[in-house]
């Protein structure tokens, strides 16, 4: 290593970064060879890289081209050591990225931390931090590293033993590339021994299509340590198990193995190209994020060109894996890319992969598509709206909770086999949450003709009915929204009777939509309700409360201001008693707290809680003051 350091600085870690070094190194103790699995996968990432850069420019390069990893020990000095002639970092990239732990979700994977030394190292492994894992056996780690391109005089070092801080400088390095060395601590001689190591890495690291190097047992020369050959390449009978799980944890820098994958070799007159692609068993962190850093990779002939969450669409963006395309001039741009015909096809053919693998998960193997379901789920809803062309595939394998089966495994399928005779719509509900979905009162009049409907309460279920209009010919039909049409379930005798009640509190309606006008469209009597006094409706296009609150919260412009309309149910005693308050000075807060109860019976908020509790109050004393007066009481407590 060079001697000369120039503009040395000592910088802190983050508090939670040192939370996570301490976390790692006791909750992966127990898997600690997995060090240099990543250590060697960062490498192959960083000979990749430059392999795809050289295609513009030979000169990175740099007059060698023979792109390796060597595995470098030292008895004496207790050090292993990994390095590569990669792409290599500048000071402000070790900064970056070594310097700093996950940035944009640290506090968030601490909170998610069970306690669990099982579970916690599963977490840890989908959190991205694998070079940290150096510190499971090391107790101080140098890293020295040149960017390819720049003079040698700007090459980094950066050190740190992984408890407060790290120390980085600049310093001569004629070499590109990196190399890590860990400075082992006691106990740790396994990863001293040459044959331990070549175990190690023909277990996790085979596959890498990078060569492996390291001295040979003689003392005399270098060998190549691995197959050095692309995985993706060999015949599907040719490939063990344990190998492709291996493999998805080098792609996807997971320490847990892949749920499912699908290994696959498209032909045809136009594109040929090889699909090796991964379905997690856990949602990553940067799930949610709007510009994940992982996707899966695009090679051109076994030359990597780029990892891009792009290559499959966003409802998609769980997968991992690789593209290889024959087919692909192999001096492509990024830029050229996004608008290449040919990647939009291979594009294409993935997402068809994908969906049928999906579909045979859920027909032959439905544990494993529960975990996917419970895991994904809500990513894959949003293909309903972002990929019209597979949008009947998709619908089949979604899946929902009911009024029939809580689990939250209905299929659309299984409701339409489920269908009352005569029954000509799927009915749904979207709700606020779980519990307002179970408890509305919309599915009042659903369970007393026993008729399932679906429910639904996450976020996404907005857009997604608004583009799912129907499946196998039946079209879905909101229970909360527009006039209650049951078709041929409706009761012919029960509408003539209706409309008998229906002129008995005609005066009674009108007094109600006097009272709450400016709050409510209309008010009717219900033909949803058998228990609850009262209910909000929509206008069958109109957008719900919690869909008006997403679009103004994303600073989105709300069309119109729709009002919904106030059911009540006629035979409730309070809706009775409210008919025969007609002259009492206190029906219009008896209408108020009509309209006040049915928004939080769905879930809502209120515009004007004060206004709420002082009605309810002031009912509350006057009924208090009535029984007593009755029994002969007191002043009131």
């Amino acid at each position: 290593m060079s001697e000369t350091l120039q503009n040395p600085e000592t910088i802190g870690f983050q508090a939670e970064a040192r939370q996570v070094l301490d976390l790692m190194i006791h909750s992966l103790y127990s898997n600690k060879e997995v060090f240099l699995r990543e250590l060697i996968s960062n490498a192959a990432d960083a000979a990749e890289k430059l392999r795809f850069l050289a295609l513009g420019n030979e000169g990175l390069y740099e007059g060698d081209s023979d792109l390796k990893i060597w595995i470098d020990v030292d008895k004496n000095a207790r050090t292993l050591t990994v390095r590569d002639n990669g792409i290599g970092m500048t000071r402000q990239e070790v900064v970056d990225h070594i310097g700093t732990i996950a940035r944009s979700g640290t506090r968030k994977f601490l909170e998610s931390l069970t306690g669990d030394q099982a579970k916690d190292s599963q977490l840890i492994g989908q959190f991205g931090v694998g070079f940290y894992s150096a510190f499971i056996v090391a107790d101080r780690v140098t890293l020295e590293t040149r960017k390819a391109g720049v003079p040698a005089e700007e090459g980094v070092r950066w050190e740190s033993d992984g408890r407060g801080e790290y120390r980085i400088a600049t310093v001569t390095r004629p070499r590109r590339g990196t190399a890590v060395t860990l400075h082992l601590r006691e106990g740790e001689d396994e990863f001293l021994d040459p044959v331990r190591l070549r175990q190690l890495i023909r277990k996790f690291s085979d596959h890498i299509p990078i060569p492996i190097v390291m001295k040979k047992e003689s003392g005399a020369g270098e060998e190549v340590v691995n197959k050095a050959s692309a995985l993706w390449t060999r015949p599907r009978d040719e490939v063990r198990p344990e190998e492709y799980e291996e493999f998805y944890k080098h792609v996807a820098h997971d320490f847990e193995g892949p749920l499912a994958w699908l290994h696959s070799r498209v032909e045809g007159t136009s594109d040929e190209y090889t699909l090796l692609l991964y379905l997690p068993k856990r949602a990553p962190f940067d799930l949610w994020d709007r510009e994940p850093a992982h996707g899966v990779k695009l090679y051109v002939r076994r030359v990597f060109i780029m990892e891009d969450p792009k290559l499959m669409p966003r409802y998609l963006r769980f997968v991992r894996g690789i593209i290889d395309s024959d087919s692909l001039p192999l001096n492509v741009s990024r830029e050229i890319l996004q608008e290449n015909r040919a990647l939009e096809r291979i594009r294409a053919g993935a997402v068809k992969k994908v969906l049928g693998l999906l579909e045979d998960l859920a027909k032959n193997e439905p544990d494993k598509y529960r975990t996917f379901w419970q895991q994904f789920g809500t990513v894959l809803k949003e293909g309903i709206i972002e990929d019209p062309k597979n949008r009947d595939r998709i619908a089949r394998l979604l899946r929902f909770a009911s009024t029939r089966d809580e689990s939250g495994e209905v299929s659309l399928a299984d409701y339409v086999a489920r269908m009352k005779e005569g029954q000509e719509k799927i009915h749904y509900l979207v709700a606020e949450n779980a519990q307002a979905a179970k408890n509305s009162p919309h599915l009042e009049v659903f369970r007393h003709k026993d008729i399932e409907v679906l429910l639904l309460w996450e976020p996404v279920d907005e857009w997604l009915v608004a583009h799912l209009t129907e499946f196998e010919g039946k079209p879905l039909q909101s229970v909360a929204k527009g006039e209650l049409d049951l078709g041929r379930l409706a009761d012919d005798n029960e509408k003539k009777a209706q409309e008998v009640v229906a002129q008995a509190f005609q005066d009674t309606l009108d007094r109600i939509r006097k009272a709450l006008a400016g709050r409510v469209a209309d008010v009717k009597l219900s033909q949803r309700l058998t228990d609850s006094p009262a209910c909000l409706v929509l206008d069958a296009y109109g957008l719900s409360r919690r869909m008006e609150s997403i679009l103004k919260a994303s600073g989105q412009l709300v069309p119109g201001n729709s009002k919904p309309v106030l059911e009540i149910n006629p035979k409730h005693p309070l809706v009775e008693r409210l008919r025969d308050e007609h002259e009492s000075k206190r029906f219009d807060d008896l209408s108020h707290l009509l309209y006040d109860q049915a928004v939080l019976a769905e879930g809502g908020q209120l515009e004007d809680p004060a206004a709420f509790v002082r009605r309810f109050n002031a009912l509350l004393q006057e009924a208090l003051g009535q029984k007593q007066a009755e029994t002969g009481g007191g002043e009131p407590c």
